[in-house]
């Protein structure tokens, strides 16, 4: 546990001593900033042309921006945390102390949920600022925060597994990128798809949009879970195959 414990702090440290976090928080707060206050603006000038939906909603599942932020905030978040070890060459002291494979895949998948985490707080504010001006229903807050917190850990997951799959940061990032877009693809099939096949059935499983929309509503439909419960759980188990693999090999 306190090998476990150590690579957790060694890890968080790392994304804050270097200029990354710091560059990724001020993106994401000035583009999340800017996306709040048009909305703002919008639901002041539509007046009750809006009242069909709250500005928590749309804000959380009803604007393509949230799933840029995401595409910006995943691949460099996970892009080194097992690509610049093996670059460095650090690797090989990790693999050799007395810690398991699990336990450093687990570190390094927490390091990076915890900053993804830090990075949503700031918004927070946000609830503040609308709670000034009218009521705020806390259970959709509380719900859409929920899906970016389940929909950011599976693609974490998925960058995470990735950077162990290569040893250059940039390849790790671009895969990282594919696969969330090959999958925010797949979801859109569910708006051309005919309706009731399967297809559709599978495209709306797997549309991050229909994901959030649905948080974003104040509903927590279990087959999102499950979804992205099984992403995170099958990439950390590869990922934890794959360390393995370089223990038994002897290298990295």
């Amino acid at each position: 546990m306190n090998a476990f414990l150590a690579l957790l702090v060694r890890e968080l440290f790392a994304f804050f001593v270097t200029p990354l976090a710091w560059v990724l928080l001020v993106v994401f707060l000035v583009v999340q900033g800017l996306h709040f206050t048009l909305l703002v603006q919008h639901f002041s000038s539509a007046g009750d042309a809006a009242s069909d939906q709250s500005p928590v909603q749309a804000f959380f599942g009803n604007t393509a921006i949230l799933y840029l932020v995401l595409f910006l905030l995943v691949p460099p978040l996970t892009m080194r945390l097992f690509a610049e070890e093996r670059r460095s060459g650090t690797l090989e002291a990790l693999l050799t102390a007395p810690i398991t494979a699990s336990a450093v895949v687990l570190a390094k998948y927490l390091a990076a949920l915890c900053t993804y985490v830090s990075l949503w707080l700031p918004t927070v504010l946000y609830l503040v600022v609308l709670r000034q001006t009218g009521a705020i229903d806390w259970h959709v807050a509380a719900t859409s925060y929920l899906g970016v917190f389940l929909v950011g850990a599976a693609y974490l997951a998925v960058g995470l597994l990735m950077s162990a799959l290569t040893s250059s940061q940039f390849i790790a990032l671009v895969l990282t990128a594919l696969v969330m877009l090959v999958l925010f693809i797949v979801g859109i099939a569910e708006f051309v798809a005919p309706p009731g096949s399967v297809l559709q059935g599978v495209a709306h499983h797997v549309s991050m949009w229909s994901q959030m929309a649905s948080f974003a509503s104040g509903l927590i439909d279990t087959r999102h879970l499950v979804f992205d419960g099984s992403i995170v759980v099958t990439c950390l188990f590869v990922t934890v195959r794959v360390v393995d693999s370089w223990r038994l090999d002897g290298r990295a």
